[in-house]
């Protein structure tokens, strides 16, 4: 079996195990037009602060905003979003990627949101590029994680492309450290 569908079969099958979803979460609100990545991390677009208790009761644990505040009119603030996160209990992290440049700050927020042990965290931008984009180079660098292909298969189910970053993905997979 060459590499690259062992890695498609280590996504479907992570899937078929159920780690692409939060417990209880069968039915992703429509609203938020929420998208399973692997491992308890879902992506989307914009949310709102009267969303939150639907998605707690999806199965959400922790909230990555990464849409700067104020890039659009009807866009609640950041504050808006981590106030009613944190009344739901809810973990929330705010590290803004502005345009196709992804900070350093952001991967590390992403990082540490899917090293949590209780891993069901959602990453939120715009449209949920941004969020699949800074999950793919946080996944990259993370022990243990994906491999290039399969991180780009992820991204890819996921309706999203990581095409532009195929480098800085491979880079951070030969650099990161390796299981023993």
């Amino acid at each position: 079996m060459s590499k690259l569908k062992w890695m498609f079969a280590q996504v479907v099958l992570l899937a078929a195990i159920g780690l692409a979803m939060p417990a209880g979460a069968a039915d992703a609100p429509a609203a938020a037009s929420v998208r399973p990545l692997v491992g308890g991390v879902w992506i989307s677009g914009q949310i709102s602060p009267d969303q939150i208790e639907e998605l707690k009761a999806q199965g959400i644990k922790a909230i990555v905003d990464l849409r700067p505040d104020g890039e659009a009119p009807e866009q609640p603030p950041s504050s808006a979003v981590d106030a009613a996160a944190r009344s739901a209990g809810l973990a929330f992290s705010y590290a803004p990627v502005a345009g196709s440049d992804i900070p350093a700050a952001a991967v590390d927020a992403v990082s540490r949101a899917i090293a949590r042990p209780d891993n069901a965290v959602l990453l939120y931008c715009k449209s949920g590029r941004r969020a699949a984009r800074t999950w793919a180079l946080a996944e990259a660098s993370r022990f243990g994680g994906l491999e290039a292909e399969a991180i780009e298969a992820v991204v890819t189910s996921a309706g999203q492309s990581v095409d532009d970053l195929k480098e800085q993905i491979a880079a951070r997979v030969a650099t990161r450290p390796k299981l023993p």
